[in-house]
């Protein structure tokens, strides 16, 4: 086999072949290490559990989660929806871990165009807990982003000195464009505490 060599003429032997097929190869594997440890977006979801009079809350924030393409798809007028799953989990040790509740929190904002408003409500499963009509921006990517201290589970539920952990899982509709949204329709984050009563 005849093969180019660098700037050597022509490398006619098997072991030029084999030594440069090697090359090839690291030389590939090099770049796919590399493409894996570049993050695929740029967003963190961050989870806060606080377990204070009865109640696990939970906050959590979608950072970097409003991101000017997201802005421009709810400038377009489309209804436009992030929506989080929350979740309880009990840790056990060498075993599955035990879902103890589940929550389901989502934001909604449609752009009125001519009156440049934007009608933005909150439900907490599927029942309303906040409608509000705004104009600034700020306010809708803190509502469609930001949640402080909600009071989503029972401490009934829980036993006294076990490991527990909240994952919070991000989606955003609509899916029709997923591409521009920032992490590809959907993220997660998770937090633990130990439950000392």
């Amino acid at each position: 086999m005849v093969l180019p060599g660098a700037g050597q003429g022509v490398v006619k032997s098997g072991t030029g072949v084999r030594l440069l097929t090697r090359r090839l190869f690291v030389g590939s594997l090099a770049a796919v290490l590399a493409a894996l440890a570049v993050p695929v977006s740029a967003e963190t979801l961050r989870v806060r559990p606080l377990v204070r009079d009865g109640q696990v809350l939970v906050s959590f924030a979608l950072e970097q989660g409003f991101t000017d393409a997201v802005r421009d798809v709810v400038r377009s007028g489309l209804r436009t929806t992030f929506t989080y799953t929350v979740e309880l989990r009990l840790r056990v040790p060498a075993w599955v871990d035990r879902t103890i509740g589940t929550a389901v929190v989502s934001t909604t904002v449609e752009y009125d165009n001519l009156t440049r408003r934007h009608s933005i409500s909150r439900t907490l499963d599927g029942r309303m807990e906040e409608s509000r009509v705004v104009e600034d921006e700020a306010i809708v990517r803190q509502m469609m982003t930001s949640f402080d201290r909600l009071p989503l589970f029972d401490t009934k539920l829980l036993e006294q000195n076990r490991e527990y952990y909240v994952v919070v899982r991000a989606d955003a509709r609509p899916r029709s464009g997923a591409a521009f949204w920032p992490w590809g329709g959907s993220t997660s984050g998770s937090a633990r505490f130990t439950f000392i009563h």
